[in-house]
């Protein structure tokens, strides 16, 4: 199987067997071009949260997840 990059972007106009090639049902922050050049990948974020390292230089936050309890 082949994957390639959304280069036509978002689409949810169409049901998902007959979704038009190139096209994506679901996008979150990507980019297609990137220094004139249609590369595909990520987009940057647009500034810092925080303006300190959150954890402290010796203990960085190195990953995040989310837990739910269900009873």
């Amino acid at each position: 199987m082949e994957l390639t990059f959304p280069t036509k972007g978002l689409n949810v106009g169409a049901p998902a067997s007959k979704q038009p090639q190139g096209t994506s049902r679901d996008l979150s922050n990507v980019r297609l071009f990137y220094n004139g050049k249609a590369t595909g990948g990520q987009r940057p974020g647009l500034k810092k949260r925080f303006s300190q390292q959150v954890g402290g230089a010796a203990k960085p936050i190195v990953a995040m997840c989310s837990v739910t309890v269900v009873d």
